[in-house]
């Protein structure tokens, strides 16, 4: 009687392995598409985009509006595509380890989180000044560095490296494609949805996937350094 794979001893190596953990979710179709979406909902953080992106788009028409947004959605789309593709070459090229960029990567999305924790934006007054005058800001400053930032392209970097079938690929496009639609729909519908809740209520919601992505980036280092010792 043969025991089944996904037995009592794999679930085991899973949960002492994190990096076994990751190939395992990235192995099939669903999966991958569950994991990548998962992993880059709190690190993109839409809803954290919308009260910055109706600022900006004050003076739009609701068509413009509902441009813009899409705009928006496609270029974050693009530049996690772009990465989830290429990345591995970059790193080849530079002759960077994928512990080292698990830890690197780490840091970046800890100091994301911890600028969601305390109330710092994600922008810089010289970026938020030129955005103000900016004829098309969907691709600075809300799809980079508003939503696909450094966080975000460290982490699909990362889970394409773990990634080994086609099919796996297949899924993080899925994934990150479900990313982009989350985006415009939370930039284009959000805004009175977010007028309706007010400042203390998103300030609460940003501070909550503050904390959930100060975890991701613990386990980001944790998983880098556990690849070294390995």
């Amino acid at each position: 009687m043969t025991r089944s794979p996904d037995g009592p001893i794999t679930r085991l190596k899973l949960t002492m392995n994190p990096q076994l953990a990751i190939q395992h979710l990235l192995h099939d179709l669903p999966s991958a598409a569950t994991a990548t979406f998962l992993a880059l909902f709190p690190i993109v953080n839409p809803l954290g985009g919308v009260p910055l992106f109706f600022s900006l788009t004050a003076d739009y028409s609701p068509e413009e509006r509902r441009h813009t947004a899409l705009k928006v959605a496609l270029n974050v789309i693009a530049i996690l595509v772009v990465f989830m593709l290429f990345g591995r070459f970059v790193l080849n090229f530079f002759g960077i380890s994928l512990p080292v960029l698990k830890i690197a990567g780490g840091l970046i999305v800890a100091n994301t989180a911890w600028g969601m924790v305390t109330g710092s934006s994600r922008m810089t007054m010289e970026e938020h000044s030129e955005a103000l005058t900016k004829e098309d800001i969907s691709l600075t400053p809300m799809a980079m560095p508003m939503l696909s930032g450094p966080g975000s392209i460290g982490v699909v970097m990362g889970l394409a490296a773990d990634a080994e079938h086609f099919l796996s690929y297949v899924g993080m496009l899925i994934g990150i494609v479900a990313i982009g639609l989350t985006c415009y729909l939370c930039l284009f519908l959000g805004g009175p949805f977010v007028k309706r809740l007010g400042p203390g209520a998103m300030g609460a919601i940003n501070r909550i996937f503050g904390f959930l992505i100060l975890a991701i980036a613990v386990q980001l280092v944790w998983n880098g350094a556990a690849d070294f010792r390995g």
